[in-house]
């Protein structure tokens, strides 16, 4: 997982030096343009020097870089315009007009704003390309520029699009989850309440007969309302939707090893090692349920993105004040489609589930060469 960090981090480094390589270059072209011309075409590098620190810091001031650019653009235009003198289009200041505006339409919020800001940079590269009109080629100028924004609106369209698609996906999946958690919430409260007013009745019936007997019954009445308690705190941000779901108060040791048994029968062997000290009763219910299903989430995916797998391994062991699920499996290349945690919505519905508990998941090749998905849950 760290070595493919590594990589997308160095793609995106050298994707920008040659950006502003490109750039730079163009400013030079810019440069002797000015020098040929003379007069005001000399503010035209400047306007292509400014633009180029815009894009280089276009992630942490996007929109006021956008628009320092652009009036500096205009105004030398309108300038130069005025006075009726020769000049000549900036290809740095374009360049950077148009990778700003693909960066404004697939980022900046609302869609609205995005395409008004894109809109007003047409009408600064027209200005540019019309008013500074190098022996009537103005018209010629604006039309390539107007090829060239309508590229870069097309290019920044498309990445909006594509990125809003993966946001609705993720948003669908996560409340899918939320309301799985909120079907939870809803039977193992009812399983504590259902035991709370067994135990009332007894205590009732017993404080007739033997009322020194009644204290250890409130006692585990208390205990069960603590328990109670403490479910509904871990996942009462969970609205509940559907009532149709399967009923169970939760889920055991047994039921985990089962899962395991079922895959094994189909598919590689699994190796499930419980550490000492885990039982039924030594985890919430919530995170027993939990656990299963983020082993049966990382089962599905060995059987389907990588059948060639030689054997699988399940560790779930106690670490201090946490509880650490391990599923690991030899013998298959990895899958680059799950080389990040977003690039599987099941991956993404799961750490959803375990975050809502206040752990964490993790999942990327190991350095032994397996593929690891790792759950951790607090115990406190």
């Amino acid at each position: 997982m760290g070595d493919n960090k590594r990589f997308v981090y160095w793609i995106r480094r050298l994707s920008e030096i040659a950006m502003i390589g490109w750039l730079s270059m163009m400013l030079l072209v810019d440069l002797a343009v000015a020098v040929g011309a003379g007069g005001l075409q000399f503010l035209v590098p400047v306007c292509g020097a400014v633009g180029i620190v815009a894009v280089v810091l276009r992630r942490r001031y996007r929109i006021e870089g956008f628009a320092v650019l652009m009036a500096c653009s205009l105004g030398v235009s309108l300038l130069i315009g005025a006075i009726d003198v020769v000049g000549v289009p900036g290809s740095a200041e374009s360049g950077a007009l148009l990778i700003l505006t693909i960066g404004v339409l697939r980022h900046v919020e609302p869609v609205r704003r995005a395409a008004t800001l894109s809109l007003v940079a047409m009408g600064v590269l027209m200005a540019e390309g019309g008013m500074r009109d190098y022996h009537n080629g103005g018209l010629a100028f604006s039309f390539m520029l107007f090829i060239g924004w309508a590229t870069a609106a097309g290019v920044g369209g498309y990445l909006r699009f594509q990125q809003e698609r993966r946001v609705e996906a993720i948003h669908t999946v996560r409340r899918s989850e939320r309301l799985e958690l909120a079907r939870e919430l809803h039977d193992l409260v009812a399983h504590h309440i259902t035991g709370i007013v067994v135990q009332a009745q007894a205590a009732r019936t017993v404080a007739e007969m033997k009322p020194e007997a009644v204290t250890p019954a409130l006692d585990a009445i208390a205990n069960a309302g603590v328990e109670a308690l403490t479910s509904m705190r871990r996942l009462v941000s969970v609205l509940r939707a559907e009532d149709e779901a399967a009923r169970t108060p939760g889920t055991s040791l047994a039921d985990l090893r089962l899962l395991t048994e079922r895959f094994s029968a189909g598919g590689p062997g699994v190796s499930f090692e419980v550490g000492q000290g885990i039982a039924d009763g030594a985890l919430p219910p919530e995170v027993m349920t939990t656990l299963h299903r983020v082993l049966q989430e990382s089962l599905t995916n060995v059987r389907r993105h990588a059948p060639g797998t030689g054997w699988v391994e399940v560790d779930l062991r106690l670490h201090e004040r946490t509880v650490r699920l391990r599923v690991r499996n030899y013998g298959s290349a990895t899958d680059p489609r799950l080389s990040r945690l977003g690039g599987g919505f099941g991956l993404v519905g799961m750490a959803e589930r375990v975050e809502a508990l206040g752990g964490r998941l993790l999942a990327g090749p190991t350095p032994e060469g397996a593929w690891e998905v790792f759950a951790e849950f607090p115990l406190t």
